[in-house]
């Protein structure tokens, strides 16, 4: 039977802004009085004028990183902890590891944990990759003897043996965090805690992490996974924190969870132009996309797609020079970046040779047979040679409201992780081949 291991009471994390201490004991003292007589603070680089009251002051010169956070995690959980960049997640596991206190509220911790946050947390530099994994092995809480039982083990995970005996500050930040990772997660903890640092390794290095990640939440221990991959977060993670502006939104099923941090993004929809919309152009002008569309048999930029419709998509291309020779390509992902599909010109054939101006270029789509849920539609303008000139990133939103294609009353729904779309086929009946 699962047990509590981590429980969070009303903890709040608060940081002063600007400078922290003076360097004498008068300036200090000047600071205090200023304070306490509601003046602003004279070594402050935040000035805002004028008399305010010392509450004022405190607002101003404070910042509430975390506020009243709460919750409980079980032993076995692997616990996705999402939310925008300042939402306060990685000060909540800087807390959990006690790498530094709350300014009030309580963390109770029940069993050993492994934490990795930054990258080469607790590796000297001049140390070589071998005396680290000793050094960091002690601070983890390792004995020598379990260090040199799993040092082979360790090494072999990392995949830098052959640098094993070279000064870490010689190592890329790749081969870092490979490192540090190696050694937190064959400390057999209870509790293993990782932030965004994965990031840094490569897909095969991410991929072998999460692998042994989900080995660890298979054993029965707790995991905790701070990620902007979603896609990775979904396939390690059962339950989800959400945090927003250091409160913690939401706690629970990791799909809502998900849906939970998603459902701020909003549809980008006709009221937007092109130009307005992020994007990654060559700066040589030779083409540019200036209006993007897609036409439905129920009406042309649709928030809500019939996934078992046909649709046309339809690029408005600006060229800057006559006969310009370009391909078009669109990709759509779904909310999360998982790739479902790429279609493009150039592997029909369709190099469009321009003239100078405005052109259209339109492409007949066939019934996608979508999952049940949000995706984006980036668009790509190549030059014949397939060199990229323009690429506008989620330059259209939409949801596919209801899959149900048979009209059987089952909703395909990718939050059921049974895939991103449906490809048509047909069961045959029951043919019965006699008796054993």
């Amino acid at each position: 039977m699962s047990h509590v291991v981590i429980r969070a009471e009303n903890v709040s994390k608060r940081y002063r802004l600007g400078a922290i201490g003076t360097g004498s004991l008068v300036s200090e003292w000047n600071r205090y009085w200023a304070r306490k007589k509601g003046k602003e603070d004279p070594f402050s680089k935040i000035k805002v004028g004028g008399h305010v009251k010392p509450a004022e002051v405190a607002d101003i010169n404070e910042f509430w990183a975390l506020r009243d956070v709460s919750f409980d995690i079980k032993s076995g959980e692997a616990i996705g902890i999402i939310g925008k960049n300042g939402a306060g997640k990685s000060t909540l596991l800087k807390i959990l590891s006690r790498v530094t206190l709350p300014t009030s509220g309580s963390i109770k911790v029940r069993g050993r944990i492994a934490s990795l946050l930054e990258v080469g947390t607790g590796f000297h530099p001049d140390l070589s990759g071998r005396e680290n994994i000793f050094l960091n092995g002690a601070i983890l809480g390792m004995t020598k003897n379990e260090i040199v039982r799993k040092f082979d083990e360790i090494v072999d995970f990392s995949g830098v043996e052959r640098f094993i005996d070279t000064p870490v500050k010689r190592y890329s930040s790749g081969m870092y965090v490979r490192l540090a990772f190696a050694v937190a997660a064959h400390l057999d903890p209870e509790i293993l805690i990782v932030d965004e640092v994965l990031a840094v390794g490569d897909a095969d290095f991410q991929k072998k992490c999460l692998g042994k990640m989900g080995e660890v939440a298979g054993q029965g221990r707790t995991v905790l996974f701070v990620s902007h991959q979603l896609a990775a977060v979904r396939a390690l993670c059962n339950r989800a924190i959400v945090m927003e502006k250091g409160t913690m939104k939401f706690t629970g099923d990791i799909e809502k969870g998900i849906e939970k941090y998603l459902e701020n993004k909003g549809q980008i929809g006709a009221g937007l132009s092109i130009a307005d919309r992020k994007r990654d152009s060559n700066l040589s002008l030779i083409a540019k996309i200036i209006d993007f569309r897609i036409i439905t048999p129920d009406g042309v930029n649709p928030e809500f797609l019939d996934a078992t419709m046909p649709f046309q998509a339809v690029f408005t291309i600006q060229s800057y020079e006559e006969g310009a020779r370009v391909g078009t390509q669109f990709i759509i992902a779904d909310d999360i970046q998982n790739l479902v599909l790429i279609d493009s010109g150039s592997v029909h054939g369709k190099i469009y040779k321009l003239p100078m101006g405005v052109s259209e270029v339109s492409c007949v789509v066939a019934p996608t047979f979508l999952a049940k849920g949000d995706y984006h539609i980036d668009l790509v303008l190549q030059l014949h040679n397939q060199e990229g000139i323009d690429r506008v990133t989620e330059a259209y939103r939409f949801t596919v409201p209801y899959m149900d294609p048979y009209k059987s009353g089952y909703n395909i729904d990718k939050n059921h992780r049974i895939g991103l779309f449906h490809v048509d086929h047909q069961w045959d009946d029951a043919m019965h081949l006699g008796s054993i």
